[in-house]
């Protein structure tokens, strides 16, 4: 069974508060625009402070696609190192014992992609097994995790590693006056995040903390939901990556992510009440407020995931990394379930199932 030995989460040096955020983008509006749109988006976002790759004023100044990404490469690649570095001296594993690598990311393109170029940095073998994911939006954090679990089911002697790095403000569209584009400006964050796991056939050998409990990978579940491309995604062009969101998004979850969770957790005769630890991406207010509502949750069930957008914003495939690390900080009871779930494009879902 695969064990979680270690989370590591990692932020810009820059860190705002909302307000800050809100004034700032609504004064590089375009003339005419409505200010007060974006305002009451960000009051009701339910953010209080967020960390960006860059100081506040210098968003003014980004220039092409081209220039933004270059950016996104360095400081991406640097942060990404840092959450490794991290994670591998939480878990007491050194470097060249990391078997695969799977990083993911959805802020930016890099070829060689980020774990390439940090793995001489940070110590990483020159013949690990790379596994690098894009497109998967919000839901790789918990995807990253289901695969790193496929691949050590089959190779239970293994060590793995994943890393998520999201600079989600690089791909702000200041002139970008949509619905769409004033939502994600209210919502997201920049961050890291990076995690150590080890097959069954390691976990006895690995040296973890007395009387520290890790929790092991039960199972998990991708799921796509057909007809629903257009909902979540990016717009790419010459502006770079603009945000496709569909204002549908809280009631698909309603309608199909909450009975996709029920049907996952009944498979190992499971209900929503038996779940200790929700470990909820926090897309937003209304979907959380949608699964509290449709799995019969109390209030308290999500607040790792509140408190994680208050603090942090949405860190895309980064957030639920960074929930699992505070939950696990907390040393949930032995024997008890957790629940990690996340959303992305197309519409599609990533359940993990936890164990501790």
């Amino acid at each position: 069974m695969t064990r979680v030995l270690a989370v590591s989460t990692v932020f810009p040096p820059y860190r705002y508060m909302q307000q800050e955020i809100t004034d700032e983008l609504a004064s590089s509006l375009p003339s005419g625009a409505d200010q007060g749109l974006l305002r009451r988006l960000h009051a009701s976002a339910r953010v209080e402070t967020r960390h960006l790759a860059l100081p506040l004023d210098r968003y003014r100044d980004l220039g092409t696609f081209g220039e933004t990404n270059r950016l996104f490469v360095e400081l991406a690649t640097a942060l990404g190192a840092e959450a490794v570095e991290q994670a591998l001296d939480g878990a007491g594993v050194r470097p060249e014992e990391i078997d695969l690598v799977v990083s993911t990311t959805v802020t930016g393109i890099a070829t060689p992609s980020l774990e390439a170029r940090l793995a001489v940095r940070v110590g990483l073998r020159p013949d690990v097994k790379r596994v690098p994911l894009f497109g998967l939006g919000c839901s790789a954090g918990a995807a990253g995790l289901a695969r790193v679990h496929d691949f050590l089911s089959g190779r239970p002697g293994s060590t793995a590693l994943l890393l998520s790095t999201e600079l989600c403000s690089l791909t702000w569209q200041r002139p970008d006056v949509s619905t769409a584009n004033l939502v994600a400006g209210s919502l997201f964050g920049d961050g890291a995040a990076a995690l150590v796991a080890v097959g069954s056939d390691r976990s006895s050998a690995t040296s973890i903390r007395s009387g520290f409990r890790v929790p092991s990978v039960v199972a998990a579940r991708s799921r796509l939901y057909p007809g629903t491309e257009h909902l979540l995604g990016w717009d790419v062009g010459d502006w770079g990556f603009r945000m496709v969101l569909g204002p549908e998004l809280p009631e698909l979850v309603r309608l199909h992510v909450t009975e996709e969770i029920e049907s996952f957790l009944a498979a190992h005769d499971l209900k929503p009440v038996d779940v200790t630890a929700w470990i909820c991406h926090p897309g937003g207010p209304k979907i959380l407020d949608a699964l509290t509502e449709e799995l019969g949750l109390s209030d308290s069930a999500l607040a790792a995931s509140r408190n994680a957008l208050a603090s942090h914003g949405n860190l895309s495939s980064a957030s639920v990394l960074q929930i699992l690390k505070e939950t696990q900080s907390r040393q949930p009871p032995p024997g008890t379930y957790g629940l990690m779930v996340a959303f992305g494009p197309g519409f599609s879902s990533e359940l993990v199932l936890l164990a501790w």
